[in-house]
């Protein structure tokens, strides 16, 4: 089974309050893909990995980052797990973290939490 990491937001996964994510590349992401969330992906062995949960996509659409600050997406930080933030804020807090623009395409995806 493929995975996904959520270094930045492990407490709101554990906490299930993040139900969106928003991830460069990620093309191919299909709804009904099952994903282990975890903690980290990159320069770690399997075996160290903590898993977090199980999720399934429900929803993937490719958008520019800065979409999120259109009318219609203030609640969108919270689905993040960023409920204190402004969309600005979520966007400039992405873009200093993955090197981006808010012209930059990523995949919007949604998900929902399977129970094990």
């Amino acid at each position: 089974m493929r995975k996904m990491s959520f270094n930045k937001t492990i407490d709101q996964i554990l906490d299930r309050s993040k139900t969106v994510t928003r991830r460069l590349g990620w093309k191919n992401l299909k709804p009904g893909t099952l994903l282990e969330a975890v903690d980290r992906v990159q320069f770690v062995k399997p075996q160290d990995q903590r898993f977090l949960a199980l999720i399934r996509v429900t929803r993937v659409n490719r958008e520019h980052l800065g979409a999120m600050l259109e009318d219609g997406y203030q609640r969108e930080p919270a689905k993040e797990g960023f409920p204190q933030m402004l969309p600005s804020e979520f966007v400039e807090m992405f873009c200093k973290a993955f090197g981006c623009t808010q012209d930059t395409d990523v995949a919007r995806i949604e998900f929902e939490y399977v129970e094990e």
